[in-house]
């Protein structure tokens, strides 16, 4: 009988303990997590929310403050898996017989998150109705046709450049190098966007690096976004490419002068010095570059 009873006891501790793990803690503080492994072995952390939350099969899987099973969403990694989501604040403060309002259901989400008081409270560029404690989308980034100052991304959307104090699309890539590029799929508008490119100069080779021929250096500039942002070194730097007129891809190579590689901008912008081997008698070439799911950059450069 007393073994009965303390059993019964602990029972009803691991739920209550349940309960406040799923409602109150500090996972459901946005920015709370911001990958997989900062979560519990059931849980997922939420792309958008930056908090835990539970995975499951069914609804029974769920606590009662979030008690609908439906798949995530979105086109992320976990966009199939089905997640315990919440219908009202209320639920999400433990239920009509709770006084606590610390929590809400996010509009966006469809999950708890604790309420929010000011922008610094909410993630990426949502802002915070105080109202409502919810955290709402901010405003959207200007579009094509939307002015903008000085270069690169300056207050565009991120993938459009400031030209003529313009938001616009990049150069179309129209050059040989991109038609005859068979790597086409690595290539977007979610990678470093690189807006500018500009001749340095071309002065003969050396008998290790291009004998016989013009080493060609050329200025290349770019920027991405801030959760991504530029290694301090070149020797850091990845998926950076350099694409023939035949279509051939390989690494750009990137000189190693003291300010041939210059990250500023809290690393969202570079400025990239690269070298080729041209022929000597050459006074003319087309090239491509582009990162990783980047915008394809042709550029005719001439010396």
């Amino acid at each position: 009988m007393q073994l009965r009873k303390m059993m019964l006891v602990l029972t009803a501790l691991g739920a209550m303990s349940g309960l406040l793990a799923g409602c109150g803690d500090d996972s459901t503080s946005p920015g709370a997590c911001t990958s997989n492994d900062q979560c519990g072995e059931s849980e997922i952390c939420h792309p958008t929310a930056q908090v835990c939350v539970q995975t499951c099969n069914s609804g029974s899987d769920c606590p009662s403050t979030a008690k609908t099973c439906a798949p995530l969403g979105g086109t992320g990694a976990n966009a199939t898996t089905n997640i315990c989501q919440c219908s009202t604040d209320v639920l999400c403060n433990g239920g009509t017989g709770s006084e606590s309002t610390d929590l809400v259901c996010s509009n966006l989400d469809n999950v708890c998150v604790t309420r929010c008081s000011s922008d610094a409270d909410c993630s990426g560029n949502r802002t915070c109705d105080t109202g409502t404690g919810q955290c709402e989308e901010g405003d959207t980034e200007p579009e094509p046709g939307a002015s903008c100052s000085g270069e690169g991304r300056s207050t565009c959307g991120y993938g459009l450049i400031c030209t003529s104090s313009t938001c616009s699309e990049p150069p179309a890539p129209t050059c040989q190098n991109y038609t005859q590029y068979p790597n086409k799929a690595n290539v977007g508008t979610t990678g470093p966007i690189i807006y500018s490119m500009k001749t340095i100069n071309a002065t003969a080779g050396t008998a290790a690096w291009c004998p016989g021929g013009k080493r060609l250096r050329l200025g290349v500039s770019a920027y991405t976004d801030p959760t991504s942002t530029f290694p301090p070194t070149p020797g850091e730097l990845g998926g950076f490419y350099y694409v023939t007129t035949t279509g051939t891809r390989t690494n750009a190579s990137i000189s190693n002068g003291a300010n041939d590689y210059v990250v500023s901008a809290n690393g969202t912008k570079a400025d990239i010095i690269v070298n080729l081997c041209v022929e000597a008698d050459s006074s003319t070439t087309l090239v491509g570059f582009h990162f990783s799911d980047g915008n394809f950059f042709c550029f005719r450069s001439n010396y």
